[in-house]
């Protein structure tokens, strides 16, 4: 294989991160995995050499001795000599999952990860799927975490959680206009809006662009959340503070992410597809659509304006202070 199969690793590819395991862990399985494959390939016939050795002379009876051109191999690039060809990678990981969530985690091989760079800098959304569990609180908004305390919750409803759940959808596009530092009376902004591509300028709290209930069966239910600059945690205290606001407590029993920007469950590589041949293919197929989400978040933002006073600071809490003061007074994360 060796420099040829080194060249199609050049990129980015998915891999489908369980729970349990670090992210660091994935990383060094899927380069051992890699340099495994690297060097599992036929070594080319090693080099001959001339080498002039002491032997009998041919058709003498006499014992005597002479030097003879013989060609033999040359062994300074035999395996047990200089050893695996292969013996590092450069891997790179973009947006990190913790070590209890779970879902799509994007990897750049060599070239691949300045890519990774690009994604980070065109704030690209990512799709969670979060689990609550009514009734009880932790210290750590997790299901397993210590219990702190317990309620009841036969009030909650499916309307009252979307009530709350539009409140917080609300609130945080609000943030998301306030930190593109957009002007939204400008022609391009506002397509910009209509074409869902506005993102914030810098660095932001998390901001929710999309949440709703995908299933409600007390006490437990499931969220879709579509979000940029989140961390997992911070979506584990959402699900805590919606409890609040929901007049009784919640926790998080599961945090999986579906999308991480053009990368979907279905281009995730499950653990048994960590070998070479899989993660090259996926890179192949990965590279056109990368390339066209990139373009398409990284264009210049031509005849957008900065809004009066864009500069100053803002609130450390983001958008949940836009919902103090609201009906339901319901929490943004």
């Amino acid at each position: 294989m060796g420099s040829a199969g080194l060249a199609r690793l050049h990129g980015l590819f998915a891999a489908y991160k369980p729970p349990g395991l670090k992210w660091k862990h994935l990383r060094d399985i899927v380069e051992l995995q890699l340099l495994k494959g690297l060097n599992a390939g036929k070594p080319p016939a090693p080099e001959q050499r001339v080498r002039f050795l002491l032997g009998p002379m041919e058709g003498r009876e006499e014992k005597e001795l002479t030097l003879t051109a013989t060609s033999v191999p040359t062994l300074t690039d035999h395996l047990l000599v200089r050893g695996p060809a292969f013996t590092s990678l450069k891997i790179g990981v973009g947006h990190r999952l913790d070590a209890q969530a779970s879902g799509v985690l994007v990897l750049g091989v060599g070239h691949g990860r300045s890519l990774l760079t690009d994604m980070y800098n065109a704030h690209l959304t990512k799709d969670y799927t979060v689990r609550g569990l009514l009734g009880k609180a932790t210290d750590d908004f997790c299901e397993d975490g210590r219990l702190v305390e317990k309620t009841t919750y036969d009030h909650v409803t499916r309307e009252k959680l979307d009530r709350i759940l539009a409140l917080i959808q609300g609130s945080h596009q609000k943030a998301l206009v306030l930190y593109s530092n957009l002007d939204l009376q400008t022609q391009e902004a506002y397509e910009m809006a209509v074409t869902g591509l506005i993102r914030p300028m810098n660095k932001s709290p998390m901001l929710i662009t999309g949440i709703r209930c995908l299933h409600f069966a007390p006490p437990e239910f499931l969220l879709e959340v579509q979000c940029m600059h989140e961390t997992q945690k911070q979506l584990r205290r959402l699900v805590h503070e919606i409890g609040l606001e929901l007049k009784t407590t919640a926790v998080c029993s599961q945090v999986r992410r579906t999308r991480d920007g053009c990368f979907t469950l279905d281009d995730a590589l499950l653990r048994t597809q960590w070998d070479l041949h899989s993660i090259q293919d996926a890179i192949q197929a990965a590279a056109p659509r990368v390339a066209a989400e990139l373009e398409k978040s990284l264009r210049p933002r031509l005849g957008t304006e900065q809004l009066p006073g864009s500069g100053q600071h803002r609130d450390s809490e983001g958008p949940r202070s836009a919902l103090k003061g609201q009906a339901g007074g319901a929490v943004g994360g």
